[in-house]
């Protein structure tokens, strides 16, 4: 029985070390993981309420309850007509400035390829085609960017603001000053921006403002000097055939305009050293 009784008690007497030394694991791998957990939480609690107080705090502004009062049944109907749900909406903006014009561009999240839902007149612009490299030159933007501001206060009803200057577009400047506060905006003036009337930067606010309630953060504005196909590639090549700095880097510009062209999906674009954009 003594026997027994000491071996029982070897036996569990082992086993009690052998949990001792994985204890300190144990406790780290556990607190770990909790740590983890908890992240993930408030991560997703965090996102939720950015999410749900944008909406929330561009509906406290009189502007924004008008658009929705004049235009929110009209933009309802038209994500319903493309089989876009309000709530997994996205959108990508595309400008040509010599044609005037601006196109929105509409799909549902887990989709990949946009659709064109709505084309606005752009209804006055300044400076000529070419980019904008210098404060003050007039000039409207070319290239690829996002909207990084929403201005439900403007000085020309409602605004989108584009991110000028980009990465190329410093690298583009050198030490010079690129200007900024470029926007899409209300009314029919400009120096530099995109005007397309209050009545229609109404409509492009309320998809805006719903995609980025939708999570989409940086929605992409591609601003070409005109459309790119061959017919007019070749006319403005000709007359602007003694301006090559000018033609190299519209030549950049429309492998950008042809990766689009060729299926509707957003741009995965990257800044080369030199300030090319790369697709």
């Amino acid at each position: 029985m003594r026997a027994t009784k000491t071996g029982k008690y070897n036996k569990t007497n082992s086993h009690m070390k052998r949990f001792t030394l994985s204890n300190p694991i144990t406790i780290i791998l556990k607190w770990f993981i909790n740590t983890l957990l908890l992240f993930s939480i408030l991560l997703f609690l965090t996102t939720a309420m950015i999410k749900s107080d944008f909406l929330a705090e561009q509906k406290q502004y009189e502007r924004v309850k008008k658009a929705y009062k004049e235009k929110g049944q009209f933009v309802a109907g038209k994500l319903m007509e493309n089989a876009i749900q309000t709530d997994e909406l996205n959108i990508l903006i595309v400008v040509y400035k010599e044609e005037q014009k601006l196109d929105i561009y509409a799909k549902n999240k887990a989709e990949t390829s946009y659709k064109r839902i709505s084309t606005c007149d752009i209804c006055s612009s300044s400076g000529q085609p070419g980019p904008k490299r210098r404060k003050g030159d007039w000039q409207v933007p070319e290239g690829f960017y996002y909207i990084d501001r929403f201005n439900p206060v403007s000085n020309f009803f409602l605004s989108l603001g584009v991110n000028y200057p980009n990465e190329s577009d410093r690298k583009k400047t050198g030490a010079g000053n690129p200007g900024g506060e470029i926007f899409i905006h209300g009314g029919c003036r400009t120096i530099g921006c995109i005007p397309i009337t209050d009545e229609r930067i109404k409509e492009l606010y309320l998809y805006a403002i719903q995609a980025r309630q939708n999570g989409q953060l940086k929605i992409p504005v591609y601003i070409f000097p005109f459309k790119m196909d061959v017919r007019n590639m070749n006319a403005y090549k000709a007359h602007y055939r003694n301006n090559p700095e000018l033609l190299e880097f519209w030549d950049n510009l429309k492998r950008g305009y042809d990766r689009f062209e060729k299926n509707h999906s957003e741009l995965r674009v990257t800044v080369e050293t030199d300030g090319k954009y790369s697709f």
